[in-house]
């Protein structure tokens, strides 16, 4: 009889959790743990104008070989995004026709971008490419985090903006 109580109180705390995180995901809630941005609970909002430079967005990365191999090197976490991404937490740091260029920071029209350190290695020491940088093409967005260990536009270049989910909202957030 104890067994079958902690069977039943196990399996409705299951199906709490799950109902929990399905109607958390429905309503538009993601949580954040990788620290480009605070960690914690983030709202999407839905955009109700073009995008604009300075917007903090979610973003689904697209199915390329640059994010699934940064997927396999730890830099991107699972979710539901296409190729089981979670959604980049990012700012838009330029638009389609600015012309990004890319040393060992990051400039944009010209005008260095603050906190844009370019690294040749990460964390564990394996090699970073930066992007060539360019022209923003039409229907991408370059995206950046002064975080110095992100993994941003830096390394993986404008991405398109048929991946934008809406305005990162902050809920319940903290920083590490």
């Amino acid at each position: 009889m104890r067994q079958r109580r902690l069977l039943l109180f196990l399996t409705g705390a299951a199906v709490t959790m799950s109902a929990l995180t399905a109607s958390g995901f429905i309503g538009g809630y993601r949580l954040n743990l990788t620290p480009s941005e605070p960690l914690g609970l983030w709202r999407i909002e839905e955009l109700q104008r073009p995008v604009a430079i300075g917007d903090l967005v979610l973003l689904c990365p697209p199915l390329t070989s640059v994010f699934a191999d940064a997927r396999r090197r730890g830099y991107l976490r699972r979710g539901l995004c296409v190729g089981g991404f979670a959604p980049l937490i990012k700012t838009v740091a330029a638009l389609p026709g600015q012309r990004v260029e890319i040393t060992d920071h990051v400039l944009i029209d010209g005008r260095p971008v603050p906190a844009s350190s370019v690294w040749g290695r990460d964390g564990e020491g394996r090699v970073l490419l930066p992007d060539s940088g360019g022209v923003v093409p039409p229907h991408h967005l370059f995206l950046h985090s002064p975080f110095a260990s992100s993994y941003d536009s830096r390394y993986f270049g404008p991405v398109p903006d048929s991946g934008l989910l809406g305005l990162a909202r902050p809920v319940f957030t903290f920083d590490p």
